[in-house]
């Protein structure tokens, strides 16, 4: 387009663009912040998620201390045994 053909399209025109223009980046901002808000709704319920699984692994640790404790007594047991078999 040349200067002057520029100068002959319509004000009118160019306004009904701009509203359209702006229409349109208005949705797009629109779904964007939809997008956003859902990933934020994950993000809150896979930090919940994290918190409950660092409970169930602490309880684990907790109950697990144990299970070493008692093999060892086990072990001494069974040598104390064998050693009390073999003098008789």
């Amino acid at each position: 387009m040349t200067r002057e053909e520029e100068d002959d399209v319509p004000e009118g025109e160019v306004a009904l663009a701009l509203a359209e223009l702006r229409a349109t980046v208005e949705v797009g901002f629109a779904r964007i912040d939809g997008q956003l808000a859902l990933l934020v709704q994950r993000s809150d319920q896979t930090d919940k998620a994290l918190e409950e699984l660092e409970e169930r692994v602490s309880a684990l640790e907790k109950t697990r201390w144990p299970m070493p404790t008692l093999a060892v007594l086990a072990s001494i047991t069974s040598v104390a045994l064998t050693i009390v078999s073999l003098l008789r």
